[in-house]
């Protein structure tokens, strides 16, 4: 990134983080008449026009981010979330597939793969994911939040039990910091 977009990118984020969406976006249509094919300002521009409320917008923005780098982790999630919040659960599920084809160990996408299923009623698929999102990370708070519901839900109370005990040791040492992909 040249100079001036690096600034107008770095502006639009000081905007976003002070719910300035417009002047966010502003920034961001500006640095990108400048660098046409700067996936980053086409990501950065997707994860704005989400958190302003405009998922059709965000969408857009961040399908040309993954034209411009298709092995993009953070856009292929990103993507993922908002088809799943938006209700296109095929759209989800296909961008959480691809990413996790890219990155196995990334808990997230596990985290996320699993709450598609779990809204789907597809609880020992969602069992699966979540298990393996808490094997890459035990310390993942959303995922044993979601794992113990799916344990709930399949009738498995030992493994209920053992999820709400690490749950609790979490809380103890401050470390629960909840992320946006709970099962809705």
């Amino acid at each position: 990134m040249n100079d001036s977009v690096q600034s107008l990118n770095a502006e639009a984020i000081r905007h976003a983080a002070k719910g300035e969406f417009s002047d966010a976006i502003s920034c961001l249509k500006c640095a990108i008449q400048m660098e046409q094919e700067n996936y980053i300002l086409w990501l950065n521009l997707g994860i704005t026009y989400r958190d302003a409320g405009k998922p059709d917008l965000a969408l857009s923005a961040l399908e040309k981010a993954l034209d411009l780098n298709p092995e993009d982790i953070t856009t292929l999630e990103t993507l993922a979330i908002i088809s799943l919040n938006t209700g296109d659960i095929q759209s989800a599920y296909n961008y959480c597939l691809t990413a996790i084809q890219l990155d196995q160990t990334n808990a997230h996408l596990w985290n996320t793969t699993g709450v598609i299923y779990f809204n789907n009623s597809e609880y020992d698929k969602a069992c699966e994911a979540f298990e393996t999102a808490v094997m890459i990370d035990p310390y993942y708070y959303d995922a044993l939040f979601n794992l113990r519901d799916t344990y709930e839900e399949l009738g498995n109370k030992i493994g209920m039990e053992e999820c709400i005990k690490r749950m609790k040791e979490i809380e103890k040492r401050g470390g629960n910091a909840p992320c946006m992909t709970r099962h809705l």
